[in-house]
């Protein structure tokens, strides 16, 4: 296994490896780094899971497959391998997992920021006070953002004066006058209408003229964002931060700008709480939802089956697991290609949408393997529907491939009540044991778990 991951990585000069003998000397480096994906053998995840929740991991089955593939699933591999292992397929798997977990921070901190403006939006609208309304917006940067002053200004351009109206530091503090010959910074910001951004004041040509009245402040970085309202400046109102020890970087201006932004809207109307509480419930639907097919992932349909497990064992309802695999799948990889073996999951994954219910939730396993939970549906229930399924799937020809060659599928089913059927994992376990069988006698078949 070594040797190959060695070779591999020799060839893809893009990553730089490191190898790791034993758990402990793998976490001590953890502690320290954050690599960009892990890939670990089987028997190595029950000693580390706990602490790799945050990286992308791929998993290495070294034994035997079935007991493999659970060890994966219950410490939430996002991928696996097992022999024979092929450049192409790690190749593929860690390309995957890393776009995976990049876009998944990119979710989050999408959440965060639409967060920040659901929760900005919500403060400023609870009073009518004015000045209220005003500290609390920069009381809000600053508990989100480390900065040593946050202010908002009010500038009267026709008497070419301005007033700091709320300040972080003192929430009495209001019409504070400041002499705008010693702030080009917030002249600039309206001439431009955009954000102004002083990364270092010494050397920042723009404060030329000032930077030996701020240097001895000990202030290092300055941001100011003018607040507009359909692309107008609003002439009285400026953000204006500051910080000593480093400079705003891009996300922190994005974040100063949005919450600029909000905070004029906020002041003008009260349809902006809507819009985001829309928007951070279409991110949370795609924190549950499998990138390529479009199907729930795994981890939703665990919350979801725990939860019908439950009310089943209660109400003594039924409930039925069906895990589905298209056979031979790796053949359509080999023989067209990964591209084409991604369309057939995706049109795989619409087929199976069309053909299980609206009270059934369906979900991407891993790979080619796709699982479905029945709810309040017995045994022979299940059996009927994974029959209806599959037939469909073997009538239906692919557009993504070209010979239009017949795709079959091979289905396990486990059901509850079952003297066997103690949990929800029992479930899923033994509708992966049913679905091996349907695999190893001859493919193309349903079979229940008996």
């Amino acid at each position: 296994m070594v040797d190959f991951l060695e070779s591999f990585f020799s060839f893809k000069k893009i990553y730089r490896p490191g190898y790791f003998n034993t758990p402990e000397s793998f976490l001590k480096y953890i502690d320290k780094q954050k690599p960009q994906a892990i890939i670990a053998e089987d028997s190595f995840l029950p000693s580390i899971s706990d602490r790799t929740t945050r990286f992308p991991v791929v998993t290495i089955i070294t034994g035997k497959i079935e007991r493999g593939l659970e060890t994966a699933i219950k410490h939430h591999s996002d991928r696996y391998l097992y022999a024979p292992y092929h450049v192409k397929d790690l190749e593929y798997k860690l390309e995957k997992v890393i776009l995976a977990r990049n876009e998944l921070s990119s979710m989050k901190r999408e959440i965060r920021e639409l967060s920040i403006v659901a929760d900005l939006s919500q403060l400023i609208s609870s009073t009518l006070d004015p000045k209220e309304v005003l500290y609390r917006i920069v009381k809000k940067i600053a508990d989100e953002i480390p900065v040593s002053r946050c202010s908002i200004i009010r500038v009267d351009w026709r008497h070419k004066s301005a007033f700091v109206v709320a300040s972080y530091e003192d929430p009495n503090m209001c019409s504070i006058r400041l002499d705008l010959k010693k702030y080009p910074e917030i002249l600039a910001a309206f001439k431009t209408k955009k954000p102004v951004v002083i990364r270092d004041i010494s050397s920042d040509p723009l404060m030329k003229k000032v930077r030996q009245l701020i240097m001895p402040l000990g202030i290092k970085s300055i941001l100011v964002i003018p607040i507009k309202v359909h692309e107008k400046v609003i002439g009285t109102l400026f953000l204006r931060t500051a910080r000593a020890e480093r400079t705003f970087n891009e996300a922190e201006v994005r974040l100063l700008n949005i919450i600029a932004n909000t905070s004029a809207n906020a002041l003008y109307n009260a349809i902006l709480f809507e819009q985001v509480e829309d928007e951070k419930t279409r991110l949370e639907k795609l924190a549950i939802t499998d990138y390529l097919t479009g199907v729930y992932n795994v981890r939703y349909f665990y919350h979801h089956i725990i939860e019908e497990f439950n009310r089943a064992e209660r109400y003594v309802f039924p409930v039925s697991c069906v895990m589905l695999d298209i056979d031979f799948f790796k053949k359509v990889n080999d023989e067209y290609g990964h591209r084409t073996g991604d369309e057939v999951l995706k049109e795989f994954a619409k087929l199976l949408k069309r053909n299980t219910r609206k009270s059934d939730v369906l979900a991407r396993y891993g790979g080619e393997e796709f699982i479905i939970l029945m709810p309040q549906t017995p045994a022979d229930g299940a059996m009927a529907e994974a029959e209806r399924i599959r037939l469909s799937i073997k009538r239906h020809k692919f557009r993504s491939i070209k010979d239009k060659r017949i795709i079959t599928v091979s289905i396990g089913i486990s059901s509850f009540p079952h003297p066997e059927v103690k949990t929800h994992d029992d479930l899923i376990t033994f509708a992966d044991n049913a679905l091996f069988e349907a695999k190893n006698s001859g493919r193309d078949k349903v079979i229940i778990f008996q």
